[in-house]
């Protein structure tokens, strides 16, 4: 039996074979240029960040803030460590904007965060410092590798920590200007006189009990921004506080607010810790505050004083301006905003009350020291709060609290 040989099927097995070599070569070809990108990336650097320093801008650091400023520095440094783990594991991932998006950005707000925090520390004790959160937030990439991976030193820094405590002045004595009332007390506001009085001199103990427990601590303007400058607002409310309980029943006195709460340290431990009086002089006006207890010499006084209010006749209603919030509410504030807006209309309608109950009660000066001044003080705080809730989610508008919170009288 004869055989023959297929020409088209050699020819065929040719080509297959042809076809199974170059698709090895291809493959290896393949390999060759994987192994060589492999390479190729193993050889180039891996970037790290490279973030500015926080500690040598920290100037003084009181003795209360050291071991929470520590700890935000060693954060400082654990969260740039996180961000040079987080390039070296994502290489080849995302896009050209990957770094900046994944792992500056989060970095960066991080930084503020904690920058702000140890802003806040200090200024529990010492004034409030700018450490520039802004400016040393942002982060860079070092390029070919290497930087300092941690800036920040473990402990505060030598140099910011305050040492002298007779620098800081916290030695000796409150000395603080006597408080003298000056006019007739009304009976009615001699309760009130006498437990002011006795509060300022607990003010002046309490502020000498704070510069014995607390020295050695804070900087060179510790007291005066711990202790000092808290009593001279303390002080100044009392103050105001007795010249509104004198008016409420009399005209209303300047009994020198500004000039009589700045105090100071009697270095030499004189002091004048208990040099305040405690009560009111013995001099006082009539308790019934006029003629045959119908006010007789607040009238006479009203037809000669045509610029004041005038004798409460129960008749008058406040005039307040509106407070429009001219600036677009976050969501978050909305809630807030409605309960303040509010709280301003019921305030009006509470001074509104006051007048008619206190029909003919006082002096010329009644209303406006015992209605309207009140209710301006609660309408500027009210308007404040308003701006704060605000300020939370956005930018903090100026709502002209100043402007918005005097009111007037329709008759």
């Amino acid at each position: 039996m004869k055989r023959y040989r297929s020409y088209r099927s050699n020819a065929g097995g040719s080509d297959i074979r042809r076809w199974r070599v170059a698709g090895v070569a291809g493959v290896a070809v393949a390999l060759v240029g994987v192994g060589l990108g492999v390479a190729a990336a193993a050889d180039s650097p891996v970037p790290t960040v490279n973030c500015p320093a926080v500690a040598g801008k920290l100037g003084a650091v009181p003795a209360s803030a050291q071991s929470e400023i520590a700890r935000n520095l060693q954060l400082l440094n654990t969260q740039i460590q996180e961000a040079n783990n987080r390039i070296r594991t994502s290489q080849g991932q995302g896009g050209p904007n990957f770094i900046q998006n994944a792992i500056l950005g989060p970095l960066k707000d991080k930084r503020f965060a904690t920058i702000n925090r140890m802003e806040t520390a200090i200024g529990r004790t010492l004034a409030k410092p700018n450490l520039n959160a802004e400016g040393l937030s942002g982060c860079t990439l070092n390029a070919n590798g290497g930087g300092n991976a941690s800036p920040e030193p473990n402990q505060v820094p030598a140099a910011s920590v305050s040492a002298g405590a007779a620098a800081a002045g916290n030695v000796g004595t409150i000395a603080c200007p006597d408080v003298v009332i000056n006019v007739a007390v009304p009976a009615q506001a001699k309760a009130e006189i006498d437990r002011n009085l006795a509060l300022l001199q607990t003010q002046i103990n309490e502020a000498d009990a704070r510069l014995k427990s607390s020295v050695g601590q804070g900087g060179a303007n510790f007291v005066q921004n711990a202790i000092l400058g808290p009593l001279k607002d303390k002080r100044f409310a009392t103050i105001n506080r007795m010249e509104t309980a004198i008016g409420r029943n009399a005209a209303k006195p300047n009994l020198n607010a500004e000039g009589l709460s700045t105090c100071s340290v009697d270095a030499a431990g004189g002091g004048g810790a208990a040099a305040q009086p405690t009560a009111a002089p013995a001099t006082q006006a009539p308790a019934g505050n006029g003629d045959a207890g119908n006010n007789g010499n607040n009238q006479a006084a009203a037809s000669r004083n045509t610029g004041n209010v005038g004798i409460n006749d129960g008749t008058a209603q406040v005039d307040c301006p509106n407070v429009a919030i001219n600036v677009a509410v976050p969501a978050q504030a909305k809630a807030e905003i409605d309960r303040n807006l509010a709280l301003l209309q019921t305030q009006i309608n509470e001074a509104d009350a006051r007048i008619k109950s206190t029909a003919f009660q006082g002096g010329v000066n009644f209303i406006n020291n015992a209605i309207l001044g009140p209710l301006a003080d609660k309408r500027f705080a009210t308007i404040n709060r308003m701006e704060t809730a605000i300020g939370r989610n956005a930018a903090k508008p100026d709502l002209n609290a100043e402007g918005l919170s005097a009111c007037n009288l329709n008759k």
